[in-house]
């Protein structure tokens, strides 16, 4: 599993920004077919909202790829 983090500078970043932001999707439509295709999850859960609000700590994961916020 590939595993990379990212930092956020607020206190949160929306789910399909997160993925546009780390380049697994080239634009907003495409980061939202990803979450309705049910491959994102968010927590160890699948995650079906495309605004869910990342914090610090969160753990996102798609296909073979996971993402910590910090």
């Amino acid at each position: 599993m590939q595993e990379t983090t990212f930092a956020i500078t607020g206190e949160y970043i929306e789910l399909i920004k997160l993925l546009k932001a780390i380049g697994m999707a080239e634009h907003g439509a495409a980061a939202k077919q990803m979450v309705s295709d049910g491959i994102v999850y968010l927590n160890h859960q699948k995650e079906s909202r495309f605004r869910a609000k990342l914090r610090k700590n969160d753990v996102v994961t798609v296909n073979n790829h996971q993402i910590t916020i910090q």
